[in-house]
């Protein structure tokens, strides 16, 4: 008797054994049965160790790249095939951040039921949310020069625009010669890079919620603003800008008196309300994580503290992460997850994309965008963006360039153009004259017909 209660408990230990085996294999075939599927061995999807099938467009239909048992044929436009690069890939999957290595899966049309048989062995049909007119306008403007455009739908999350340069030619990219640029390197996803003085839209957040007194708040500025007894510790401005207030300081993107309201605040509130503008951490887009910023806010030096507070000393953002904290700004203080591939519904339209939380009280987005506004009228002019809704930040930052780069995020606001975007020139030099016609060709773009 005794020995049968023994079968008997071993028995329903390897059948709990057998059970929990099956459920973790099917949990794993769920989650992983894609990679499996389409593993590089599987001459049935690839040629030479390239996808076979699958087709890859932008938002509106238009054919970027068609994966074929030839070889891979993109569109005959020249300035489509380098525009689109980043977001499409190439032949060799240096772009990491490309449809072809990122959407793999859902190119060869891998399904949990059918595995990767498909009757025709054509593929699927990616259509990326990105507009292909937009892109070529972005490239167009950034005329040869690195740097990086992003735009997407602050409502949708919807990136409608990502450009990044130096770029190459996919179509011959046996022949591409690199010359040490990065060119493989996505900026707008994978880049960290000092912000600038489009920083201040952080320091601001701050200075709203955590200064009483910021409408009292003054600051004469003489071009230097000696805060220690050292030459290094000058927060030194393009011209003297006289008495300013907390707005006009943001107007006139016065170091000076931004180092003065990072010291108010303090380096504790400084570093709450970068983390809590997304800056700090990596954003999943559709698989693809951005790089997570990077930033130091001493309590115990006023003067690095105080150059933290206005974008530099050792700052680093990424653009990405920037173009959704402007989205944030316009939509009442709540981001919306960005993405790439193209799944837009009516009723999304209408409830907008995936929440990633409140990053700023509504109030105070509410503050914000009045002040990005007025930015715009006494600033950057605003019949340099005829027929646009617009609010925005300019930025000049010292990189590793020569001259600095050149920033200009932001916001448009309307039912038909409800667009974040960022833009950054390496050594552009004034954020205002070289990134800002950027900002404004794209956007004229996006609004004469990309959607």
């Amino acid at each position: 008797m005794r020995k049968q209660e023994k079968r008997a408990v071993i028995c329903l230990i390897m059948a709990l054994m057998l059970v929990a085996g099956l459920g973790i294999f099917g949990y794993r075939l769920v989650k992983h049965g894609g990679e499996w599927a389409t593993f590089y061995g599987n001459t049935q999807i690839y040629t030479d160790g390239a996808i076979n099938r699958g087709t890859v467009t932008d938002r509106n239909g238009v054919e970027l790249l068609s994966c074929t048992p030839e070889g891979f044929d993109y569109t005959d436009d020249y300035e489509l095939r380098v525009a689109t690069v980043h977001a499409v890939g190439d032949p060799l999957g240096n772009v990491s951040t490309g449809a072809i290595t990122v959407f793999r899966s859902q190119l060869i049309g891998y399904d949990l039921l059918n595995g990767t048989y498909d009757a025709s062995a054509n593929g699927k049909k990616i259509a990326l949310t990105i507009d292909a007119n937009a892109n070529r306008a972005a490239y167009e403007a950034l005329a040869g020069r690195t740097g990086t455009v992003g735009v997407y739908n602050w409502k949708t999350g919807e990136i409608v625009c990502m450009v990044s340069t130096p770029g190459f030619d996919p179509a011959y990219e046996e022949e591409t010669v690199d010359d040490g640029e990065p060119i493989y390197f996505n900026n707008f996803l994978s880049g960290l890079i000092t912000p600038g003085s489009t920083f201040k839209l952080v320091t601001s957040a701050a200075v709203i919620d955590k200064m009483d007194n910021r409408d009292s708040f003054t600051y004469d500025c003489d071009g230097i603003n000696q805060i220690g007894d050292t030459k290094e510790s000058r927060l030194i401005d393009v011209s003297a800008h006289g008495e300013v207030d907390f707005r006009e300081a943001l107007a006139q993107s016065c170091n000076g008196a931004f180092g003065a309201l990072t010291r108010e605040v303090g380096a504790k509130a400084m570093k709450e309300y970068t983390e809590k503008a997304g800056l700090t951490k990596p954003i999943d887009v559709d698989g693809i994580e951005t790089a997570a910023g990077v930033f130091d806010f001493p309590d115990n030096d006023d003067i690095r503290l105080s150059w933290a507070g206005i974008g530099q000393a050792g700052d680093m953002v990424n653009p990405c992460a920037m173009m959704v904290y402007m989205g944030a700004i316009a939509n009442g203080g709540e981001a919306v997850q960005p993405t790439l591939i193209k799944s837009a519904t009516f009723l999304k339209d209408i409830t907008g994309g995936k929440s990633l939380g409140r990053y700023l009280d509504q109030d105070t987005a509410g503050e914000l965008r009045s002040m990005m506004k007025n930015n715009v009228v006494e600033n950057y002019g605003e019949g340099n963006f005829p027929g646009l809704d617009i609010y925005a930040k300019s930025g000049t930052a010292e990189g590793e360039s020569y001259q600095p780069d050149a920033w200009f995020v932001g916001f448009t606001d309307s039912e038909e153009s409800p667009y974040a975007f960022v833009v950054w020139v390496k050594g552009g030099g004034y954020g205002a004259q070289a990134a800002a016609p950027i900002a404004n060709r794209v956007l004229q773009t996006l609004g004469s017909g990309g959607e």
